[in-house]
């Protein structure tokens, strides 16, 4: 099963706006690039800021973990939406 609620942090420099940088935080570790890219669907629809991670073995590809991350502010509500998303 995948692992939730990893405490990582790093700063996206995607995410620099105005000398500003974000601290994103690993909310959940999908087994696979598509059900990564299912819940991030799931999470932006809620309005929240999300980017994806490739973790594990590289030459696994799409079929690798993959990290699910979103900005500090945002994990304890990232956390309630994936716990009702996954529920289903």
């Amino acid at each position: 099963m995948p692992q939730q609620g990893k405490h990582a942090l790093e700063v996206c420099p995607l995410s620099n706006k105005g000398g500003i940088y974000r601290m994103w935080t690993v909310v959940y570790i999908a087994p696979n690039r598509i059900i990564a890219e299912q819940l991030k669907e799931i999470l932006a629809g809620e309005g929240l800021l999300v980017n994806l991670r490739s973790s594990g073995i590289p030459h696994l590809g799409d079929s690798g973990s993959v990290e699910i991350l979103v900005p500090e502010s945002e994990v304890e509500e990232a956390h309630e939406i994936l716990s009702s998303a996954i529920a289903k």
